[in-house]
């Protein structure tokens, strides 16, 4: 049995509706609908909506792995349509920043050139006005760890010196530089 595919998704202030092996939910920042697979089914009891796998569905070998999956991705897309997602990215280096105008924001890494990178649509971005603490907003989370891992790989950080694009709570391994030889 799974451990995380058996616990209750507590649904608060979002509507649940059930329509055979579709889920349509609706919160405060969005809307969505998700489908189980095959041999899955829900059940809403109060505020806790649960998730079962039928035994005899031709998927019961893999039923673990995709009763705890579906769970979890079920859980955060009605978690984000109660409240955003929210992930920070910090630049360092000396004169690395990032500027926001509309859905386009303009990277300078130390670059010959600046880097253009257009938001998606359910993503929201704030820049401090230094330019090198970047907020990301979204009520998909799987949209927005996409759009801060694009973003990182802009420059990812590096070793010596430490510049380049982080996350927040990443810890950098440094490195020693050379040394005189004697």
């Amino acid at each position: 049995m799974s451990k995380i595919g058996r616990k209750p998704i507590d649904v608060g202030s979002a509507k649940i509706e059930i329509k055979g092996n579709e889920i349509h939910f609706s919160g405060k920042k969005g809307t969505g609908v998700y489908v189980l697979p095959e041999g899955m089914t829900a059940s809403l009891n109060g505020t806790l909506l649960s998730l079962s796998f039928d035994k005899n569905s031709k998927n019961s070998s893999d039923a673990n792995r995709i009763w705890g999956l579906n769970r979890a991705l079920l859980a955060n897309k009605i978690k984000g349509c109660q409240q955003e997602f929210e992930k920070i990215i910090q630049i360092n280096g000396l004169g690395f920043k990032a500027v926001v105008s509309g859905s386009k924001v303009v990277f300078s890494l130390g670059f010959s050139h600046k880097i253009d990178f257009m938001l998606p649509k359910d993503v929201t971005l704030e820049v401090d006005k230094t330019g090198q603490r970047l907020v990301f907003r979204s009520p998909d989370k799987e949209l927005m760890g996409q759009v801060c891992s694009q973003v990182r790989a802009l420059r990812p950080p590096e070793p010596y010196k430490g510049t380049g694009v982080k996350y927040e709570t990443e810890v950098i391994a440094r490195k020693a530089g050379k040394t005189k030889a004697a």
